[in-house]
């Protein structure tokens, strides 16, 4: 009995019963914009990325950071023993787009602001950066864009070259992206990520690239994943 008083005792040192209405809060708060977050990054974003795969992780970073956050906040020995762990554990994530780390910055700040007890001054910054956000879009010209996994490949490595193939793209699409070339003395295939504003342009795209020559194949696959 002993034993357990004296490890209750050690684990609930320096903690509250009366701070768990507000962590609640705070943990409720930190998750709901966490998810506003990631639907504004999906409706709005410019990545050619999956988003809505990306946005899933919005509200676990978020919570995540807000937990560390609240633990380490009242004790400057796990502040030190935080550093030295992050020294050790190296974050490796593929980011592709600098506007994916501006909202995984974002994340992190919600996370920061409601585990460090300024959920109402987050709330605010919150609601200032989606307005933000709001307005910019709102003042620019709506479209429809059409992200999609392009292949072109044919039996005619003389005539159809990756300088030709680029150079109609650019013409119609908002975006491009080249992510993998082969060319052998019998064939060529290039694919790309690219971007189209609406389905007319994609079919004169379509219709340039097939007059290059006669062999070349055309593939259209959409990038976005949607379920």
């Amino acid at each position: 009995m002993n034993n357990l008083k004296a490890f209750l005792a050690d684990n609930l040192s320096g903690f509250s019963p009366k701070a768990i209405p507000g962590f609640i809060f705070s943990f409720i708060v930190c998750a709901v914009l966490a998810f506003v977050l990631g639907k504004f990054y999906v409706r709005y974003g410019n990545a050619l990325s999956n988003r809505k795969s990306f946005a899933r992780n919005f509200i676990v970073l978020a919570i995540t950071t807000m937990f560390i956050i609240s633990v380490v906040k009242s004790s400057l020995a796990l502040s030190l023993g935080l550093v030295g762990a992050l020294s050790i554990v190296r974050f490796r994530a593929a980011i592709k787009e600098p506007e994916e780390l501006t909202y995984l910055f974002l994340t992190i700040a919600i996370g920061l602001g409601c585990g460090a007890g300024l959920t109402v001054l987050t709330l605010i910054a919150f609601i200032g950066f989606v307005a933000v956000i709001w307005f910019v879009n709102r003042t620019q010209k709506s479209v429809e864009a059409q992200s999609l996994y392009l292949t072109i490949s044919g039996n005619a490595p003389g005539v159809i070259d990756l300088k030709s193939i680029v150079e109609i793209l650019k013409k119609y699409c908002t975006a491009i992206k080249l992510k993998r070339s082969d060319e052998t003395p019998a064939a060529v295939e290039a694919s790309f990520f690219v971007e189209f504003d609406d389905f007319e342009k994609l079919e004169q795209a379509k219709a340039d690239l097939k007059n290059i020559h006669s062999s070349i194949t055309i593939s259209f696959m959409d990038n976005t994943r949607d379920l």
